[in-house]
């Protein structure tokens, strides 16, 4: 063996060893880390979607997007008109309660119950969502 393959295969084995304790010595860095960003990530219970803070930032955010449909020219939204249409349900889905509860209601006058008032429940299904 010549000397440069004696030194490259010194520089590889300096070179792994130096990687191995680098390796096993972040091992408490990354710990911390982990630690930190799970903490960071739970920030909390979820806001309420119907809080009076909630609909404040919905207010604050079309207002500000009125703001900017005045800079560009363009006619400004009602916001009143829009946060209740943001805030309504999707039809789609009422109609897929309504669905439900209608089939339910089927369920039950076969198996001779008095049926469910549909619209009742499915204002109570949707109160749940």
């Amino acid at each position: 063996m010549g000397g440069l393959e004696i030194f490259l295969w010194v520089v590889l084995a300096v070179g792994i060893g130096i990687g191995l304790a680098a390796l096993f010595g972040s091992r408490g860095t990354w710990e911390k880390y982990q630690e930190r960003a799970t903490l960071l990530d739970s920030t909390g219970p979820e806001p309420d979607a119907d809080s009076p803070q909630a609909e404040a930032e919905i207010r604050q955010m079309l207002e500000a997007s009125n703001a900017r449909r005045a800079r560009r020219g363009d006619a400004e939204l009602d916001v009143e008109r829009e946060l209740a249409r943001l805030r309504a349900p999707d039809p789609e889905v009422v109609e897929e309660i309504r669905a439900l509860v209608e089939m339910r209601n089927r369920r039950l006058v076969r198996q001779g119950e008095p049926p469910l008032d549909v619209e009742a429940e499915v204002a109570k299904e949707l109160a749940k969502l």
